[in-house]
């Protein structure tokens, strides 16, 4: 169940501070609506890597599709594509 409380009951932060924990965030409103969340810095740590593990896997699989479909250079010609002399 989501941990849900009005903003205005960071007034005693310290004990809304405690109740987060790995997997256990707490969201914050502002007028009735989602504002903020409080996260576990290991868990947002963790949600980065995923984001970036994400990101990289969906960049290698653009990558592979252009193999497919527009094929490859020899190393010859990248070199001289980037000018790049031997």
């Amino acid at each position: 169940m989501p941990n849900i409380k009005p903003v205005s009951d960071l007034r005693n932060y310290t004990s809304v501070i405690n109740e987060v924990t790995y997997g256990n965030r707490v969201y914050l409103t502002k007028n009735g609506h989602g504002q903020f969340a409080i996260i576990d810095m290991k868990e947002l740590d963790d949600l980065d890597k995923q984001k970036a593990l994400n990101h990289f896997l969906s960049e290698m699989n653009k990558a592979e599709e252009s193999i497919r479909t527009d094929g490859t250079i020899s190393a010859a010609d990248l070199r001289k594509e980037l000018g790049v002399d031997d």
